[in-house]
């Protein structure tokens, strides 16, 4: 099964998603792994994967990528009976994004295409599936308005047909509203698994 959970920020996405993978893990006596693609960048982050930390199970087996690495990483997992849960793909797109890209005079065609290469592959490997569970988690950050700065709307580009693409290939979509689950894509709720 692999399934997609968006939301906005705070919107009790990383929460479900969390839940889903304990109940799989209980059903199935998989273990899980939890993709961590955060990084620290100051105190009041360090703070948030705390939190995000303190709410894992100590038998989780936590594995931190923050960037291009990804796509290979979890191809690998997915090949192993187990639970994935990957928290959360937005900030991860952010950083890949960023690498390269330390002003906006410096968002050249080129950097946006390695981007876009590295999308796609994480696209053809969630497509290609495997014997694990999967379930990714990211923001939906496609209902503001448009940004001015061509970087934030390369971004905001990339993160809805990530998304878009995500979906088409994912058994189940739900999007998270103040801590309630809305499925769009997939069989009920109440019938998780």
């Amino acid at each position: 099964m692999r399934q997609l959970i968006l939301g906005g920020v705070r919107s009790g996405k990383s929460r479900l998603a969390e839940q889903q993978a304990r109940e799989r893990s209980l059903q199935t006596g998989y273990p899980v792994t939890y993709l961590a693609t955060a990084r620290a960048g100051d105190g009041e982050m360090a703070r948030r994967i705390e939190q995000h930390r303190q709410h894992r199970p100590d038998d989780w087996l936590t594995l931190e990528i923050p960037d291009a690495r990804l796509p290979a990483q979890l191809q690998q997992l997915l090949q192993q009976p187990g639970v994935i849960l990957l928290d959360c793909l937005t900030l991860w797109l952010t950083q890949v994004l960023c690498e390269d890209l330390a002003d906006e005079e410096a968002l050249s065609e080129a950097a946006l295409q390695r981007v876009d290469q590295l999308l796609d592959e994480l696209v053809a490997v969630v497509s290609a599936g495997g014997v694990a569970d999967l379930i990714l988690v990211s923001n939906e950050t496609g209902l503001g308005i448009m940004p001015l700065d061509a970087l934030t709307r390369a971004y905001g580009d990339r993160a809805g047909l990530l998304h878009q693409r995500l979906a088409s290939v994912c058994e189940r979509v739900i999007f998270t509203v103040a801590g309630m689950p809305l499925v769009v894509k997939g069989s009920g709720f109440n019938e998780l698994y």
